[in-house]
């Protein structure tokens, strides 16, 4: 190397350029999501280990408890039925939300008269503030003065009417259909998009050899339609997991608490009790049950790319 000439490690500036233009890009995003995102959710778990009550809230002496309110979270004899109604929220919901959503794309896949206004108005649940819709809702399930029951007794399937936001078990089916309707046309936006990219010439090669509709489906269909399905149905957990806006509307997690879950409880305990530490704890189960199943999905998707 002679001498006076710079390192052939430096970097020459051209490339510093770049690197730095790459973060100058990065940083807005980076910062957007450490103040509105990593912030809330740092504080909201150093919250979890203070007694946080109103008076505390605005002094900010609020003593550190440790683990005393998640003890008090889990040890509290309604959290396993909490724990059970958002298991079975989320299921019903992500399931009833894939099965109509898959239906509805392979039906929109055909061209005919209408089709895409049909599915721009498919998109109208989706877009209405969720408060409209559970109002809505409520309106008309109510068991005295709604819609749904009048049709029913219209229809004599029923005399006395179903009892849909009084009854313990109604209830909690309720507000699964409402979520339900509302998620369907994210569900179906995904799925129509995932069919849109399989060529049509594998289906015309699967139809020259004699298969039918059922195995291109069960062969073509859905092994190509895998990568939007599990975006759907990671995005449909996490989503529903946390939904608090309808079930508040509609039921407000009762009767009984036949309809609360641990996002409503989370709710009820920081703005109705004030108890804003055991709040917080409940809050933070809440992201560590969102997190626990994303990692199971990338686990399982990593496991499948590997075979």
């Amino acid at each position: 190397m002679r001498s006076g000439s710079p390192p052939a490690t430096d970097p020459s500036p051209v490339r510093r350029g770049e690197r730095w233009a790459r973060w100058l890009f990065v940083a807005p995003a980076a910062a957007y999501l450490l103040l509105f995102f990593g912030y809330p959710v740092v504080d909201n778990v150093v919250m979890s280990f203070r007694q946080y009550t109103v008076t505390t809230f605005y002094t900010g002496d609020a003593p550190f408890v440790g683990l005393r309110n998640y003890a008090a979270v889990l040890s509290s004899a309604d959290f396993p039925r909490t724990l059970l109604t958002t298991a079975v929220f989320t299921a019903g919901s992500v399931l009833g939300q894939f099965v109509l959503g898959l239906a509805l794309a392979l039906f929109f896949r055909r061209r005919f008269p209408l089709g895409g206004v049909l599915r721009s108005l498919m998109l109208v649940p989706w877009l209405l503030p969720l408060v409209a819709t559970g109002t809505a809702w409520k309106w008309m399930l109510d068991p005295d003065t709604g819609v749904v029951n009048a049709v029913l007794r219209g229809l004599h399937l029923t005399s006395s009417g179903v009892p849909w936001l009084t009854g313990t078990s109604q209830a909690l089916l309720s507000v699964v259909l409402v979520n339900i309707w509302v998620g369907v046309p994210f569900n179906t936006a995904i799925l129509h998009g995932g069919l849109q990219d399989i060529p049509p010439h594998l289906y015309e090669a699967a139809a020259l050899d004699g298969a039918g509709r059922l195995a291109s489906f069960r062969h073509l269909t859905w092994p190509l339609l895998r990568p939007a399905v599990r975006v759907v149905l990671v995005l449909g957990v996490v989503y529903t997991v946390k939904v608090l806006d309808v079930i508040l509307v509609v039921t407000g997690g009762g009767p009984a608490g036949a309809t609360e879950t641990v996002a409503t409880q989370a709710y009820e305990l920081s703005f109705r009790q004030f108890d804003f530490g055991r709040g917080a704890a409940m809050g933070d189960l809440l992201i560590a049950l969102s997190l626990l199943f994303a990692l199971l999905h990338l686990r399982a998707d990593r496991r499948a790319r590997a075979v």
